[in-house]
């Protein structure tokens, strides 16, 4: 696992020509840290890392928050058709993200959603992730009814006992979903390279493509993609790291809950 990583770094190191040295060398004869800098600036790195930026924080906020809300409603509230409605958004994750890609992009552009961040950050907000939704739900399950009633007696409502006592103790989940969500926009490159035209308008995703792009008809330089990628990758490494004891004791717990 670690070796594509450490090649990738070696190759950000290198010069244009040392990259197709035969036999190949894994450490440079000479350090090229200059590939960070020049690498960067070929892409317009700065304004790309901002969009991504916005779009990740947005759909992470989204998403992570409407999917404990309905997790919540699902676990902890009594309604008519309950397990059916967790039944749809558990059975919505059977199908392919791609199959809705063609209605999807018709009706954002009917819309004038087309170019624009709006059908990349809207959808979160509306609960578009249902694994999200059902890891939500298991962690509510596995907390005692004897707490919400104990919250009703002092005179708590819904909205209380959600903000204040429920998220505290079901800070793994959320932050499990936080750090799969982040993930999961950071490195989306279909959705992007679909509705949004205007390059200026790019996440890093779809603009490391333009590295490899066909229409220069040259041969893509590597050393400044590798040393450009290994940038891109920070922020999840370091997200992941922040968070890890959170993220293992989120995904831990779920064979744990009981249904209730």
């Amino acid at each position: 696992m670690v070796v594509p990583l450490l090649w990738m770094i070696a190759i950000g190191l290198k010069s244009k020509t040392a990259v197709f040295e035969v036999p190949p060398r894994l450490l440079p004869h000479e350090f090229n840290w200059s590939n960070f800098i020049k690498g960067p600036q070929a892409i317009h790195f700065p304004r790309l890392l901002l969009n991504s930026t916005i779009i990740t924080m947005l759909s992470v906020l989204g998403g992570v928050m409407t999917a404990m809300m309905a997790g919540y409603a699902l676990a902890r509230l009594r309604f008519p058709g309950r397990k059916v409605w967790f039944y749809l958004f558990v059975g919505s994750m059977l199908l392919p993200g791609v199959v809705g890609l063609i209605p999807l992009f018709q009706m954002y552009k009917n819309i004038g959603w087309y170019d624009t961040w709006l059908p990349l950050i809207v959808p979160a907000f509306f609960g578009g992730n249902p694994l999200f939704i059902f890891l939500a739900r298991q962690y509510f399950l596995a907390i005692p009814y004897s707490i919400d009633e104990a919250a009703k007696i002092d005179g708590a409502g819904h909205f209380r006992i959600f903000t204040q006592v429920m998220l505290p103790l079901t800070k793994p989940a959320w932050i499990t979903m936080s750090i799969l969500a982040f993930q999961a926009s950071w490195n989306d490159f279909l959705n992007p390279l679909v509705y949004l035209y205007s390059s200026d308008k790019w996440p890093l995703s779809v603009g490391m493509a333009s590295f490899i792009s066909p229409f220069a008809g040259q041969t893509p330089d590597w050393s400044y993609y590798m040393a450009t990628n290994l940038l891109y990758m920070l922020p999840p490494l370091i997200l992941f790291f922040a968070a890890q004891r959170y993220f293992i004791q989120g995904l831990g717990s779920l064979g744990s809950t009981t249904q209730k």
